[in-house]
């Protein structure tokens, strides 16, 4: 299974406002021009982003700042405020045939499993900051 684009579009445009919203604003039109989406995709994930109160968005004049110190916004926040994310992670075929051995047995063999691994993903992405990702990023733009 593989989620959207929305995640990394997230992180994408919560580098833009770090970076930029102190020398200019930062609107949709100017993000999708450095993500190469179409400005209502941004726009979409802004007001995702926006109503997990990740970034303040400036009604009419444009613009958009982050609402949190960048070191209080974790990978996992993100990740929960653009995707579909009160879901489980791995979502069964709906239908194991309760005939059969394996497909009688298969929840019991993996739902814990599964659940495990979910939380070790979600505990990895809640280490990691945008602060360190902004850090990361000035170091390899030096490189640049």
């Amino acid at each position: 299974m593989q989620y959207s684009s929305r995640f990394t579009i997230a992180i994408h445009i919560l580098l833009c406002i770090d970076q930029f919203s102190e020398e200019q604003k930062v609107t949709s039109t100017f993000l999708a021009g450095s993500i190469g989406v179409n400005p209502v995709i941004v726009r979409n994930v802004l007001l995702r982003l926006q109503d997990a109160k990740l970034i303040i968005t400036a009604a009419g004049v444009g613009g958009s700042k982050l609402a949190k110190d960048p070191a209080d916004i974790t990978m996992l926040d993100i990740f929960k405020a653009v995707e579909d994310s009160n879901e489980i992670l791995f979502h069964f075929h709906e239908n194991p045939n309760p005939e059969c051995q394996v497909g009688r047995t298969i929840h019991a063999v993996l739902d814990d499993k599964l659940m495990l691994i979910q939380k070790a993903m979600e505990s990895s992405m809640n280490s990691v900051t945008l602060q360190s990702i902004i850090e990361d990023m000035k170091k390899k733009q030096r490189e640049y």
